[in-house]
C-alpha cells in the first residue's frame, strides 16, 4: 500500500498514536521499535482497544483476512513519509524552530501570540525528535492556518530530516551553544546541525528566517536568507531592551519603523529569556498581531515542566530550571542568578549530560565561576560535579541530596535548581 492510500485511511481516523496507553477509538496505531520494546506486539491490543487501524512492520503479526492490519516495510519511516505527504496538503504556514537553548520556551511563547488571531497546531511539551515531528504535523486539520514545529537533535544530520518531513517556509534558530556535545562531537559540530535549518529553507521560495541580529554566529549562518531580525538596535524589525529582572523578566519593545514604545511584565525568570520574548513578539509582529494581544500574552504566558518556574514553599522560594541543562545555558542562568538584586542566594547545581570528553572541563569552569564570584552556598549533585577541584558540598545523586535535606533543611532562601532532567533535581522541591 502506498503512501497516498494510506493517507486516504488516516482521513477515516481521528489521530494517530504509537502506544496503546493512549488508544483513541478511531484512530490508527503504528507500531514502533525501540531498544526494549517491538510495536508489533501490541498491534492487536491496539485494534481491541478501538483502533480502525494498525501499521506493522512485521507481517507475522497480521491476522489473516483482517483488513485494519496495514503491513509496511518501516512502520517509522511510514510514520514519516505520512507526515510529510499530509504536510503537502495543509495550506497554511509552517514555522520551524531550532536552537541549543531556549527552543521550547520560543514555542509556547509564539504559539500564545498567535493563537490569539489564528488556528494555531504547535509541538506539544518537548515532542521535537524524528516521532514527535511527525505527530505534531499529523494533528494539523483544514481549518489550522499555521503550525509550529519544534526540531531538537543530538547528533548531525538530525535537523536535516525533520526539515525535510516538516518543510518549513520560516524559520527561527534560538541560539547556538555547547549541548550534546557527546554525539556532536564539538561546538563546530552543534552549529553546522542547527544551520541544516537554514540550509533546508534556502532551497524554498519564502526563505524567511527571524533572527537575532546580535547573534554573530546567527548572522553569519543567515547569509542569502530574507532575515526579519530582531535585537537591541533600533533600527531593526523589533527592538528592545531589559528594564527589570527580580526576580521576573520585564523590557520594552518597538518596532523599528514605529515611535511607540511597548513595555511588558513577564512571568518569565532570566535575563537569557530576553532573546526568547523578542522573537516571539518579531514573528507575532510579522503575521499582524497587534502590539497590544501581544503584549497581553506574553505577560499571560506562566512556564511550566520545570523551565524557570517560581515556586514558593514554607521555607524558601525556589527558582526551578531543572528540565535540561549544557555549559551555556548554565552559565547564563548563574549569571543571572548572580546579577539579581535579592539576599540570601543559595545554588543546587546537578551534573550536565551528554558532553563527552569535554565533559570534566566544562563541569570545572562552573565551579570555576561559582568561586570567582563568590557564591559560598552551593550544593553540587552529580559524579562530574563530584569531580571537579571545588570547595562545596557535593553529593553523588539526588537521593543522597534529599537524605540530607530531611536533616538540615535550609530556610529563608531564594534557591536555584539547576541541572539535567536526568539528575532528577526535581524530586528536591517537596524537601525546600
Amino acid at each position: 500500500m502506498n503512501i497516498a492510500n494510506i493517507h486516504q485511511l488516516y482521513l477515516t481516523c481521528n489521530g494517530v498514536t504509537t502506544d496503546t496507553r493512549n488508544c483513541t477509538k478511531g484512530s490508527m496505531f503504528f507500531s514502533l521499535k525501540g531498544e526494549s520494546f517491538n510495536g508489533n506486539t501490541f498491534a492487536a491490543q491496539a485494534l481491541e482497544k478501538g483502533c480502525s487501524f494498525a501499521v506493522i512492520d512485521e507481517p507475522e503479526y497480521a491476522v489473516k483476512g483482517d483488513d485494519r492490519y496495514i503491513v509496511v516495510k518501516d512502520s517509522l519511516k511510514t510514520l514519516q513519509l505520512l507526515a510529510n505527504y499530509h504536510r503537502r496538503q495543509f495550506s497554511g504556514r509552517v514555522i520551524g524552530i531550532t536552537g541549543t537553548n531556549g527552543k521550547t520556551t520560543t514555542k509556547e511563547l509564539i504559539a500564545a501570540i498567535l493563537t490569539r488571531k489564528y488556528k494555531v497546531v504547535y509541538t506539544e511539551g518537548n515532542l521535537n525528535n524524528h516521532i514527535g515531528v511527525p505527530l505534531t504535523l499529523l494533528r494539523t486539520k483544514p481549518e489550522h492556518q499555521i503550525a509550529i514545529i519544534e526540531m531538537g537533535a543530538s547528533h548531525p544530520k538530525e535537523i536535516a530530516q525533520l526539515a525535510n518531513i516538516a518543510e518549513p517556509e520560516y524559520g527561527l534558530i534560538t541560539n547556538v551553544g555547547k549541548a550534546h556535545l557527546e554525539g556532536f562531537g564539538s561546538f563546530e559540530g552543534v552549529v553546522k546541525t542547527k544551520g541544516e535549518l537554514y540550509d533546508f529553507m534556502r532551497q524554498g521560495i519564502l526563505n524567511t528566517v527571524f533572527i537575532d541580529y546580535d547573534n554573530p554566529y546567527l548572522m553569519k549562518m543567515s547569509k542569502g536568507l530574507n532575515m526579519v531580525a530582531y535585537g537591541k538596535e533600533e533600527f531593526l524589525c523589533i527592538n528592545g531592551s531589559i528594564t527589570g529582572n527580580s526576580p521576573y523578566l520585564s523590557f520594552k519593545w518597538r518596532n523599528g519603523e514605529n515611535s511607540t514604545i511597548y513595555g511588558v511584565k513577564t512571568h518569565l525568570i532570566g535575563e537569557y529569556n530576553f532573546q526568547n520574548a523578542l522573537a516571539a513578539i518579531t514573528v507575532g509582529y510579522f503575521f499582524k498581531v497587534e502590539p497590544e494581544v501581544i503584549n497581553e500574552a506574553i505577560e499571560s504566558y506562566i512556564p511550566q515542566n520545570n523551565r524557570s518556574q517560581l515556586h514558593g514553599t514554607a521555607d524558601n522560594t525556589l527558582i526551578i530550571d531543572a528540565y535540561n541543562a549544557n555549559p551555556t545555558s548554565m552559565m547564563a542562568a548563574l549569571e543571572n542568578f548572580n546579577s539579581m538584586d535579592v539576599g540570601n542566594k543559595m545554588l543546587i547545581l546537578g551534573d550536565m549530560r551528554e558532553l563527552g570528553k569535554e565533559s570534566i572541563t566544562e563541569h570545572q569552569k562552573i565551579v570555576d565561576y561559582l568561586t570567582a564570584n563568590s557564591f559560598d552556598k552551593v550544593i553540587l549533585v552529580g559524579e562530574l560535579f563530584m569531580s571537579t577541584q571545588h570547595p562545596f558540598q557535593a553529593f553523588k545523586n539526588v537521593d543522597d541530596l534529599i537524605e540530607a535535606l530531611e536533616k538540615n533543611k535550609p530556610k529563608g532562601m531564594i534557591i536555584l535548581i539547576k541541572g539535567s532532567n536526568g539528575i532528577r533535581l526535581n524530586k528536591v522541591v517537596d524537601y525546600l
